[in-house]
């Protein structure tokens, strides 16, 4: 992003964030996350079982970078590197919250019984997965909903401490 102002960066992030699918909005970062994998299924003794389970997560965090720093007016870089810090950690707790649900997905599927047949091991593997998604997704969107709420009290805990760390200089 360009900007030499606050207003500027605002601007810009508005502009030129990406945009999320469950708001259809830009947003300063993103998060894009994938789930995945592979399953087999073992029918024996008249009975079918999940074989091998594999599931895999791919996630992808989606930054600003600002290129116009040596040409920022006062403390800007000071609000800059706070936000942009933020904005890293917020999209890194995403990724989390996803490799949480993922390792908690595959240890659902492990603990599935044997059913009479694969039609039914299936719909049952089907049920697990779909719950566990909306219980990631459920999760993401109030982890956004906590971090809203706090983001003023934040930036400013954040300000306050980098401008204690680093006085400006007269």
């Amino acid at each position: 992003i360009g900007g030499t102002t606050a207003e500027d960066l605002d601007r810009e992030l508005e502009r030129r964030g990406p945009v999320t699918r469950t708001s259809g909005s830009r947003h300063p970062g993103a998060t894009q996350i994938k789930f995945g994998g592979e399953l087999s299924y073992v029918q024996s003794a008249g009975q079918c079982r999940l074989g091998d389970i594999n599931v895999t997560l791919t996630t992808r965090i989606i930054l600003p970078k600002w290129k116009n720093r040596k040409k920022a007016h006062g403390d800007l870089a000071l609000i800059w590197d706070a936000l942009s810090s933020d904005i890293k950690r917020h999209e890194e707790r995403h990724a989390e919250i996803a490799q949480q649900h993922a390792r908690k997905l595959e240890r659902t599927l492990k603990r599935l019984r044997p059913q009479r047949n694969c039609e039914i091991m299936q719909a049952k593997v089907a049920e697990a997965t779909d719950k566990l998604i909306s219980a990631h997704d459920a999760a993401q969107m109030n982890f956004d909903r906590v971090e809203a709420v706090n983001f003023d009290k934040r930036m400013i805990r954040i300000l306050e401490y980098r401008a204690k760390r680093n006085p400006p200089k007269n």
